[in-house]
């Protein structure tokens, strides 16, 4: 079977509980904008519009709260509308949201435009995608095994 030719109903499903908080109340719950969306957006939860000048960061309230079963994570991530046509991005991007977490889901937007940007109540201002989580067990050693690359990083390809 072709990629293309993959139904979004064979993916595995997820539940993830969501909980609108007072403020969120009147907004859409995140949502899949297209049938083989990786990310959902999520909308802001603002009460009157805020502005964002460049350089700056606003932590951008969302009016939800999330529960996800253990062994999953939700990562935030920019909307590459917003990133291309505002310079708007996310400043840890992806951020991540634990398993464990319970509280209100934000998005640390930071303008790296040149013009103020204004955030109003309803827009959509972050992409949700969920993934995975393996937690490692750590085996302390006295020496690694060798490679290729060795300690090489930070451009030490050449590349």
């Amino acid at each position: 079977m072709s990629a293309t030719a993959l139904k979004p109903d064979a993916q595995p499903e997820l539940t993830v509980r969501i909980k609108r908080l007072a403020h969120g109340k009147d907004l859409d719950l995140p949502r899949y904008e297209t049938a083989l969306a990786a990310g959902c957006d999520v909308r802001a939860a603002v009460t009157e519009p805020v502005t964002v000048k460049p350089g700056e960061r606003f932590m951008t309230p969302t009016g939800i709260a999330i529960a996800m079963p253990p062994g999953w994570e939700a990562q935030m991530r920019p909307r590459s509308g917003l990133a291309a046509k505002h310079g708007i991005s996310c400043v840890n991007a992806p951020g991540t949201i634990d398993a464990d977490y319970r509280g209100e889901l934000r998005v640390i937007l930071i303008n790296h435009g040149t013009e103020d940007f204004v955030i109003n109540r309803g827009d959509r201002i972050g992409q949700m995608v969920f993934a995975p989580v393996f937690q490692a067990v750590f085996e302390e050693v006295d020496e690694l095994d060798e490679t290729t690359r060795g300690s090489g990083g930070f451009g030490s390809t050449g590349k």
